[in-house]
């Protein structure tokens, strides 16, 4: 039967550089390269045609909802290669008057606003970086799924609010702001 493609995407090859190995065993694809090692689970209707310098993701759908696995597999494999080979940085920013964060070995100490410190332990394979005169903390690994997972755990500490724009936000995030009650009232009495 040949291969059906589902999406526009699929069609394309992924990119494999020369430092990177890929290897497909059982319904199982490993990617290795200089930043370390990947490994992810294939369902069935998805193959994978491996050739020198590129990779094929294909798709044999045995129903239609099969077709819809063609490009998320085809995203995951690039940003398995791309993972192994450059990395994922997520940036958050720190906004708020007396708003911290302190970096230890295994965790992340933060001050913000609460009447306690909050402890978050740093999962494995990811690595932090904090700016303190920037109020910047960069989350970055090899893993685009663990870094963004960790990266919007840590923003729902304390999202931005829509009044003054404090609390946590990634970089370039942009925030609606709300008209506090005082502007929204202005010139108006109560008799």
């Amino acid at each position: 039967m040949p291969a059906v493609v589902g999406s526009r995407l699929g069609k394309r090859a992924v990119a494999l550089p020369e430092k990177v190995k890929v290897a497909v065993d059982a319904g199982r694809l490993s990617v290795q390269g200089p930043l370390g090692s990947l490994e992810e689970s294939l369902p069935p209707p998805i193959e994978l045609q491996v050739e020198p310098g590129r990779i094929w993701v294909r798709c044999h759908p045995r129903e239609k909802r099969d077709l819809a696995l063609h490009g998320l597999y085809w995203s995951k494999v690039r940003n398995m290669v791309e993972g192994v080979t450059q990395g994922f940085t997520k940036v958050l920013e720190i906004h708020g008057v007396g708003y911290r964060a302190q970096v230890e070995a295994e965790k992340i100490t933060w001050q913000l606003g609460f009447s306690h410190p909050l402890e978050v332990p740093i999962p494995k394979g990811l690595k932090i970086h904090y700016d303190a005169k920037q109020g910047q903390l960069a989350v970055s690994g090899i893993s685009v799924e663990a870094v963004g997972a960790f990266a919007a755990q840590l923003r729902s500490l304390k999202p931005p609010e829509p009044y003054k724009a404090t609390g946590i936000r990634y970089r370039g995030e942009h925030i609606a702001r709300k008209a506090g009650k005082t502007a929204a009232g202005v010139g108006a009495k109560k008799t």
